[in-house]
């Protein structure tokens, strides 16, 4: 009896599923195929999942590959990190693929089994400007733009523990400075278009209130943004059911209702007005100021090298966001069509500014991409000082490149404001895991630096890696991106400096001092 039951109930419910697909016109495929047809939907929803874990091999997905997040698992919990049995790639036949060349004598080289692993920057930020405020940051790796808003309250508070933890710097992202930044962190203010935290009611720079903001946080440097690889050359549009009065109160702006990012600045029209709002920033806070963007265009980049090369006015460091970057949602067009992927713009920019001989007087730092050794490897010997890691510090916190980041739905509550997601995510554990995933990646690219036989990475020149193209070609990365001899490199001073810093050991008497 409850058998027919159970059957005459399902043959009840089909048949009324049968004949709403029979009647509705909005899906051709469930009129033509009543019911069969929401198998194909079912199939297409689930479709990234049985890509992600089940069709695809260890490198073939994207953005990130399954090895490639492994690897950055495992060195976020402090696991073995290692692969056997060789390499998953097709080296004999891979175009485009990196390869560094070791070298069989070496220089001084640090210690490698400091398990702070510590790797500061090579160049002073701010030093060649003179600014007031100007550091030698201690990491070379750090957490890029990310803003509250975009992620959770709990994954901002841990990715900003992880980099205290670790001694690196919370870039705040455009979204303004939030409590979850307040974490102990060191902090590089971002300045978007929109001066969220900045700014006047009709949404103009305000320097009373940016000097305000960076009274009372640890903020170390500014970084105006001028475009990111997500979205080169895209304003934003916040709707006013998400502007809750806590993001109100950090954005400055009115609660519940649309705010309109504009895809350029107010506060300065061009090269020349920009230089002038920097040199604005750097009198009245006394940080180092720099810009942010990915590259298009190179008419910029040539006035800007050309407006410096003056020597009154500059900025103190410009970061350079390949179009692969992917934090932010975009439309299609923008995050595969727009600007150029980061080695190509990052080796045009510098070439412009080396052409001039200005490389020594900026801090480079790289992003897109970079969190991987090899990918870091190749940025610093392009001529990158620093490295910024996003997706990859959201993966060492729990991501699972669901790809739901647009959708409020991030099933690990990172990339969400829904309350009941982002409690799933513990800052504190969480946020050691961000911090060793960052210590990791610095012990990283210190092996690959004492393999090339130098000190630090960005000793690592263009002519130590190589490009293959296949098995029957190879060109050096100065050869592929036409640097000329010198380009990537630091001067003489700067490199005794740094290789000095990192080998030299401490006399007792300084240790007990410390």
């Amino acid at each position: 009896m409850r058998a027919r039951n159970i059957a005459a109930a399902t043959a009840t419910v089909l048949g009324l599923v049968a004949a709403r697909d029979l009647v509705q016109k909005k899906h051709a495929l469930l009129r033509n195929f009543p019911v069969v047809g929401h198998a194909r939907y079912m199939l297409e929803t689930i479709g990234p999942e049985l890509r992600q874990y089940i069709v695809t091999s260890n490198d073939e997905e994207r953005p990130f590959s399954r090895d490639q997040r492994t690897w950055i698992y495992a060195s976020a919990k402090g696991e073995n990190n290692y692969f056997g049995f060789g390499t998953d790639n097709d080296v004999e036949h891979m175009q485009g693929h990196a390869y560094l060349k070791q070298r069989t004598f070496a220089g001084p080289l640090p210690d490698a089994h400091d398990p702070q692993a510590p790797l500061p920057s090579a160049k002073v930020l701010g030093g060649p400007r003179g600014r007031a405020k100007a550091f030698r940051p201690a990491s070379v790796v750090n957490i890029s733009a990310m803003s509250f808003g975009s992620l959770s309250g709990a994954a901002i508070t841990a990715l900003n523990k992880g980099a205290a933890l670790a001694g690196a710097m919370h870039n705040t992202g455009e979204g303004g400075l939030s409590p979850y930044h307040r974490n102990g962190g060191d902090l590089i203010l971002q300045i978007g278009t929109s001066y969220f935290g900045c700014r006047n009611d009709d949404g103009s720079f305000n320097i009373d209130k940016l000097k305000d903001v960076v009274a009372g946080a640890p903020v170390k440097a500014l970084e105006i943004k001028l475009s990111q690889g997500a979205k080169p050359g895209l304003g934003g549009m916040l709707p006013g059911a998400k502007v809750t009065p806590e993001i109100a109160e950090i954005r400055g702006i009115p609660v519940g209702e649309d705010c309109a990012s504009p895809s350029r600045h107010t506060a300065f029209s061009d090269v020349d007005s920009m230089l002038d709002f920097v040199e604005l920033l750097a009198t009245e806070t006394g940080l180092p100021v720099g810009i942010k963007s990915a590259v298009g265009e190179m008419e910029f980049w040539q006035e800007l090298a050309t407006l410096m090369a003056r020597g009154d006015r500059g900025v103190d460091f410009v970061t350079i966001d390949g179009g692969e970057g992917g934090t932010g949602a975009a439309p299609l067009t923008f995050s595969d069509s727009m600007s150029l992927p980061f080695r190509m713009g990052f080796s045009r920019v510098y070439g412009t500014f080396a052409e001039l001989g200005l490389t020594d007087d900026l801090t480079f730092i790289a992003s897109g991409k970079l969190g991987l050794p090899e990918n870091a490897a190749v940025a610093f010997a392009l001529g990158a000082d620093m490295i910024n890691v996003a997706r990859e510090a959201m993966l060492s916190i729990g991501c699972i490149q669901a790809q739901k980041c647009h959708t409020d739905k991030c099933p690990t509550g990172i990339a969400t404001q829904n309350p009941w997601l982002a409690r799933g995510l513990d800052p504190a554990s969480k946020a050691t895991r961000a911090a060793v995933y960052l210590r990791t990646l610095r012990k990283e690219l210190m092996k690959v630096s004492a393999a090339v036989g130098v000190a630090h990475p960005a000793l690592i020149t263009a002519t130590d890696i190589e490009i293959m193209n296949g098995d029957y070609e190879a060109r050096t990365l100065a050869g592929v991106y036409g640097y000329k001899d010198g380009w990537g490199e630091l001067g003489p001073h700067l490199a005794e400096e740094i290789t000095a810093l990192l080998t030299t050991k401490p006399n007792s008497a300084q240790r007990t001092t410390a």
